[in-house]
């Protein structure tokens, strides 16, 4: 399928699909004319890819384990593979201090309006 039916197909538009190529996510075929030629299943490592970059990780990070990655009907599975299991809890630990972070930076935001003068609205601090 060209590009056009796998952005169809897919709800991605192609300037993200050929992203997702120059990061080494999609091997398309190229015909003679130099179109890209997508196979069935890239619909699917798409849907794959868009699941992985909403749970946090990188681009770099998902072309590493996206190869080592199974399914279990439409949910992505680690197989009998260490070294992909530890590269998604080191994922995770990262996004979890990213978290910890953003908490204190809004307690400390919390903190800062709880200071405020009372009936101060937003909108007269010009």
């Amino acid at each position: 399928m060209r590009i056009g039916e796998l952005q169809r197909r897919t709800g991605v538009n192609q300037r993200l699909l050929r992203y997702y190529e120059e990061q080494r996510l999609l091997t398309p075929m190229r015909r003679a004319s130099g179109y890209r030629e997508y196979a069935e299943g890239d619909v699917r490592t798409v849907q794959h890819i868009r699941t992985l970059l909403a749970a946090g990780l990188p681009t770099a990070t998902i072309a590493e384990v996206l190869p080592c990655l199974a399914t279990d009907g439409d949910r992505l599975v680690v197989p009998d593979c260490a070294e992909v299991l530890d590269e998604l809890q080191r994922e995770r630990d990262r996004l979890t201090d990213a978290i910890h972070g953003l908490e204190a930076a809004r307690s400390e935001l919390d903190g800062i309006i709880a200071r405020a003068p009372a009936g101060m609205a937003p909108s007269t601090c010009d």
